[in-house]
């Protein structure tokens, strides 16, 4: 497929038109919604929509709601042209990439608000007051307006998939939520948009995050206190020149204090210069 032969819409009735089309067909669609600037991590969740759908929808929406005051909203990277080509490379079958005024009809300042108390201010949440806010509420959006069978979510934001999960129990959405492995670099790093950011000396010492993920899941797994895991996670990159938000060993289903016999994980967000990485690992594998 070219990057010719996809199809754009940035409107909700053209998207709808085109998938009550398939529908007609007995099709199942799938979705994955992005905010563009796309590289392997992201195709890798397109290859696993294909994989659960006949057709596949893929969204570019940078979305404005999400990002608190100060941060990289304006600068965000935008090459909607190029995540055409790699989507029809990929065999992408829909772009959606729909206006602001299609996703917030009068302005964002006075949308209704979607919100997952129990997960919308702890650990990205606290550093980022009102960001999962805007991330639910987008995401139901979205999910409303494509109304697929199945939605694919990476794990690199590991709380954003549970923020997800739970909006789509909350509100009663008909569709399968299906995770997405996250995709690394050889030496370990989450792939991002973000990294783009990082200066040649800062990359470097990126893997650092990788690494101390490693050795906090080991050491709790074979028994270590979680707390002294954590801090010392936190000095490692400290030393690596980060400045650390938190480091964090939680459980995986809920975020909520680890309890031996359910699955934990282990999450860190941190800054190098001036740009926030996420990531985390599993822990009981």
């Amino acid at each position: 497929m070219s990057a010719a032969a996809i199809e754009r819409v940035h409107e909700v009735p053209a998207l709808r038109a085109r998938i009550a089309a398939w529908r007609a067909g007995g099709l199942r669609v799938g979705f994955v919604p992005t905010m563009g600037n796309l590289h392997a991590g992201h195709l890798a969740l397109v290859d696993l929509a294909r994989r659960h759908a006949d057709r596949v929808v893929a969204s570019v929406f940078v979305n404005p709601t999400q990002f608190g005051p100060g941060e990289d909203y304006a600068r965000y990277p935008r090459t909607l042209d190029a995540d055409a080509t790699a989507l029809a490379a990929r065999g992408c079958d829909l772009l959606y990439a729909p206006t602001l005024e299609a996703m917030y009809p009068g302005g964002s300042a006075g949308t209704v608000e979607v919100r997952v108390p129990a997960l919308d201010d702890v650990l990205c949440g606290a550093s980022r007051p009102g960001h999962f806010r805007g991330v639910a509420t987008v995401v139901a959006k979205l999910l409303n307006q494509v109304q697929p069978d199945v939605a694919v979510f990476g794990e690199k934001d590991w709380q954003q998939l549970l923020v997800v999960r739970a909006l789509v129990r909350g509100l009663d959405l008909p569709v399968e939520i299906v995770p997405g492995p996250t995709v690394r670099e050889p030496d370990g790093l989450a792939m991002s948009s973000r990294n783009q950011y990082l200066s040649p000396d800062e990359r470097r010492r990126a893997r650092a995050i990788h690494d101390a993920l490693v050795r906090v899941a080991g050491a709790v797994r074979s028994g270590g206190d979680p707390l002294a895991a954590e801090r010392a996670g936190a000095s490692a990159l400290e030393s690596a020149g980060f400045t650390v938000d938190y480091v964090a060993v939680r459980s995986a289903d809920d975020l909520g204090p680890p309890v031996r016999g359910r699955p934990r994980i282990v999450l860190i967000a941190a800054r190098l210069g001036a740009t926030r990485l996420i990531d985390n690992l599993l822990i009981d594998q």
